[in-house]
């Protein structure tokens, strides 16, 4: 499932401020946190350091694939289908060595959707590319074969989250981010020339989309 960005999103967003900050659900890696298969946090942990800076957001960070699978861990890749089709058991998830991962996935899914529900989150940041946090290009099959092969979709921890209603966005997606940083922070100009990931030049001629 392609993902589609709601503008609307912003016409309901309620006043936030540094008592009440808006309360954002990202991905352990993008928090610092050692959470990556090998057990660092992929280099990711200053991602999102310009929103974590701010009074006026509040991070809830959470890692799927740690909760699922443990770490460090085998790469979980998404075969046949992307996040959506793997929790309605048409697609699987599997590692470099053909090991079905696909039920410690589901599982790490829901418990994140279970700690934003928890945590009343507003927001999901996460990390792109990821097989549960993915939320515009995944890979299709194993990142480990050559030729790499991407598919447009979701990965599985994101597919549960926009399942469930939240509104999910890439750690890729510079023009909304930059928009939603200047509601944030009163003052600053978003790039004009800033592009979301599906807009960028590389992911329209992967796709073959105008």
């Amino acid at each position: 499932m392609k993902l589609v960005h709601h503008p609307e999103w912003f016409d309901s967003l309620r006043p936030i401020s540094s008592t009440e900050p808006l309360r954002i659900l990202v991905s352990g890696c993008m928090a610092g946190w050692g959470c990556g298969i090998d057990g660092t946090d992929y280099g990711m942990g200053r991602a999102l350091a310009d929103f974590n800076a701010l009074t006026t957001t509040q991070f809830f960070a959470f890692c799927p694939e740690d909760i699922g699978l443990g770490t460090p861990r085998t790469m979980p890749d998404l075969h046949h289908g992307d996040g959506h089709a793997v929790l309605n058991g048409t697609a699987l998830v599997l590692d470099e060595n053909g090991q079905d991962l696909s039920e410690g996935m589901i599982r790490g899914a829901n418990a994140m959707v279970a700690f934003a529900i928890q945590n009343k989150v507003e927001l999901c940041l996460l990390t792109d590319m990821s097989g549960a946090c993915g939320t515009q290009v995944i890979s299709d099959g194993c990142r480990f074969d050559e030729p790499r092969k991407y598919q447009q979709g979701q990965g599985v921890a994101a597919a549960a989250l926009m399942q469930a209603g939240f509104m999910v966005l890439s750690n890729r997606d510079y023009r909304t981010l930059q928009r939603l940083r200047a509601v944030l922070e009163p003052g600053f100009v978003p790039d004009p020339g800033a592009q979301d990931h599906h807009e960028t030049e590389w992911v329209r001629e992967y796709f073959g989309n105008n």
